[in-house]
């Protein structure tokens, strides 16, 4: 788990990643705190997101987008917008 937090705050920075201990399920506490050590976000993370390559990258994309709402930098809105227009168009007949 220690290179997966290495990874973490590498992908993360400037903010500190900390991850708790497992849960019964497995799932542990993913802490992301600021430069002033104040808690940024805290998201429960299952294991599997954290053992497989493609997840874990999926978690930090989706981490960087929350992020960014909390800096204000991105309004959730325009998330759903986004994908709104992504969304395939269905037929109608």
């Amino acid at each position: 788990m220690e290179r997966i937090c290495r990874l973490l705050n590498d992908a993360l920075t400037p903010y500190q990643a900390m991850l708790g201990a497992p849960d019964a399920n497995g799932n542990r506490q993913l802490t992301l705190f600021d430069a002033l050590g104040g808690t940024a976000l805290k998201r429960t993370v299952s294991a599997r997101q954290l053992q497989e390559q493609t997840l874990l990258i999926d978690l930090v994309d989706g981490l960087h987008r929350d992020l960014q709402i909390v800096e204000g930098r991105l309004q959730p809105c325009v998330i759903a917008a986004v994908q709104q227009r992504q969304q395939p168009q269905g037929t109608f007949a």
